[in-house]
């Protein structure tokens, strides 16, 4: 009876310890949606957020850090590989990219690396290394070594292009528990939805997770012409290829030669 009840008061211990440790967050976007018009250069997003315990009672820890992991829309792309064929450089081998993002963004307050081990990372897909990019090889579609060298020219390309990032000074802790993180949107972002995971970590250890949303839309002029064109499409031909004769038929008395 002593046995059983020593054991009731080290499990009841154990519990106590563990939610005294139990963390939730709560974020907050500066913007969830984002207009593209022709003057669009970018914008850089603010998400803002807090660490709260899950009870009142429970205590915080001292030391956190915390990945953001944006993606856009999924898309499809192939890549192709170029080498030099009886002194003509043409294509001689292609890939693939199934469903990955048209943007991805990894962001957090320190490397990866650092913040949780190679498994941990791996399973949970952080930084750009450990993220699934899946590639159609042959009748299968499965992700590849982060050496393969299509992956790492398709990675390196999007990189310039300024669609896939990852910083590891992205996010900053204004308090222990209070950070913000910031989330930059280039010029040539692609509209439609997309998904923010933000993570918590302590000592190497996913500790809460919570996720938010935005969404990159065609505003003005541009928006207009993408509804005419997608809701109307005869319509639109008929009208872009009166207007097209009509500029032909007004440059031609202009610059007509008398």
């Amino acid at each position: 009876m002593a046995r059983r009840a020593l054991m009731v008061a080290i499990l009841l211990a154990a519990f106590g310890a563990a939610s005294a440790s139990a963390e939730q967050l709560v974020v907050s976007l500066s913007n969830h949606r984002v207009a593209v018009t022709s003057s669009f250069v970018g914008e850089n997003l603010v998400l803002f957020g807090t660490i709260e315990p899950d009870r009142p009672q429970a205590a915080l820890r001292r030391a956190y850090d915390l990945v953001v992991t944006v993606t856009g829309p999924r898309q499809t792309l192939r890549t192709r590989r170029k080498d030099r064929v009886l002194g003509i450089w043409v294509n001689v081998d292609s890939r693939e990219f199934v469903r990955v993002p048209s943007y991805l963004g990894i962001l957090s307050n320190r490397p990866v690396a650092q913040i949780a081990n190679a498994d941990t990372a791996r399973r949970l897909q952080l930084g750009l290394d450990n993220f699934l990019l899946p590639q159609r090889i042959g009748p299968d579609t499965a992700d590849t070594v982060r050496d393969d060298p299509f992956r790492v020219a398709f990675v390196n390309l999007e990189t310039q292009y300024g669609l896939y990032r990852e910083s590891p000074t992205a996010v900053t802790f204004l308090t222990p528990t209070v950070f913000r993180v910031a989330i930059p949107m280039p010029a040539n972002v692609p509209t439609g939805s997309y998904g923010i995971d933000v993570q918590l970590f302590a000592g190497g250890a996913m500790v809460a997770r919570t996720s938010s949303a935005l969404e990159v839309i065609k505003a003005g002029v541009e928006q207009f012409v993408a509804d005419a064109a997608r809701d109307h499409g005869l319509l639109y031909g008929l009208l872009a290829s009166l207007m097209a004769l009509v500029i032909g038929w007004f440059g031609s008395v202009v610059f007509r030669r008398d």
